[in-house]
């Protein structure tokens, strides 16, 4: 069954490849012991994202790992992808208000869904994803303009959400503990695993971190 406690949720994200290759990067997040891996490629063609899928998942598949295809339904169906990724504008500004209204949904693929507030998270659990991100907790390089949701929505999710969920958001070993001791049991991170020296080892660090902060 899928669950976020104690699970690192990283990321094959094409603004932080810095020169490398898509599969290389996610070789080191298995390496390093992710546990779902997210493909975002931002300002991509949907070409580039199926390239980019065909080449990231056999490496998640041999790893037994989830991979999540972010803003493509029709791509995460097409290649059997475990999971997709969706932001608030992209599902309810869509015109949908429940995950089987998707038509991917019904090829087998999961959804998660991005929020930002109390509402929004209600509103998304309604919906029935398999997961909702709370976020993000901190400012963060990765959505520049989107304004810090703080630990308070942490706290308020450990207390109201029941379906697995996952904070996310400028999350680094120097704050990991108040996140969880905010009440996360599942953390996404982005730059600061993208941006380390080894992509390995800084998932490993985080991985020890997360699993001693909640023992």
């Amino acid at each position: 069954m899928f669950t976020s406690r104690g699970q690192l949720y990283t990321f094959v994200d094409t603004a932080y490849l810095h020169g490398r290759s898509a599969a290389e990067v996610a070789r080191e997040l298995c390496a390093g012991g992710s546990d779902i891996i997210q493909l975002r490629a931002k300002d991509h063609s949907p070409d580039d994202v199926r390239r980019l899928t065909a080449e990231v998942l056999p490496v998640t598949r041999s790893a037994r790992i989830p991979l999540v295809i972010n803003d493509h339904p029709s791509i995460a169906a097409e290649f059997g992808v475990e999971f997709c990724h969706l932001g608030q504008e992209d599902f309810f500004d869509a015109g949908y208000s429940a995950i089987s209204e998707i038509s991917a949904a019904k090829a087998g693929v999961r959804f998660g869904l991005s929020t930002h507030a109390p509402d929004q998270a209600r509103r998304a659990i309604q919906a029935l994803p398999a997961y909702v991100a709370i976020g993000p907790i901190y400012p963060t390089g990765t959505k520049p303009t989107a304004r810090p949701v703080t630990l308070d929505y942490v706290r308020w999710a450990a207390e109201n959400v029941t379906l697995p969920w996952f904070a996310i958001g400028g999350i680094h070993e120097g704050n990991l503990d108040e996140v969880i001791g905010a009440g996360a049991h599942g953390i996404c991170v982005v730059s600061a695993i993208l941006n380390a020296p080894s992509i390995a080892r800084a998932c490993q660090s985080l991985k020890n971190q997360l699993a001693s902060s909640l023992s």
